[in-house]
């Protein structure tokens, strides 16, 4: 199967949210196809993808919080569980949050943009409490 394909650097400060929508449509535009299927692809264990409401904050703002409470660090008493804190108190949670969202997208392509919705953005989401320099491959056949 022949296609383009690409490579993006996403620097992150922390946990929460980072839009990359604009990166993604100007590979496309540049990519030069008028209809196909864009598959992005993060290629880290400790943060997801997602397609998600770009108009107002508060979204990402409560996305966060909702996942923070659903997975709490593994100092959180509710968490003593868990095993592996290699990397600290963020890690695991991390991997568990990168395990029910997901690490793949599939974005059709028509007319040679991105088929998203009005108030659809791409996301990098960072479980991370660190800065990470994450990347993600675009594929777009």
């Amino acid at each position: 199967m022949s296609g383009k394909q690409t490579r993006l650097a996403i620097e992150t400060r922390g946990a929460g949210l980072y839009e990359f929508t604009d990166a993604v449509a100007r590979f496309v535009r540049e990519a030069g196809v008028d209809v196909g299927l864009l598959t992005l692809f993060v290629r880290h264990t400790s943060c997801s993808l997602l397609i998600q409401e770009n108009a107002d904050p508060d979204v990402q703002r409560d996305l966060s919080a909702f996942f923070a409470r659903l997975v709490p660090p593994a100092d959180d008493p509710a968490m003593a569980y868990l095993t592996h804190r290699a990397e600290g108190p963020d890690d695991m949670p991390a991997h568990i949050k990168a395990a029910v969202l997901p690490v793949s997208l599939s974005i059709p392509v028509s007319g040679g943009r991105l088929a998203l919705g009005t108030w659809q953005g791409i996301y990098l989401f960072e479980h991370r409490t660190s800065p990470h320099r994450r990347e993600v491959v675009l594929h777009l056949a």
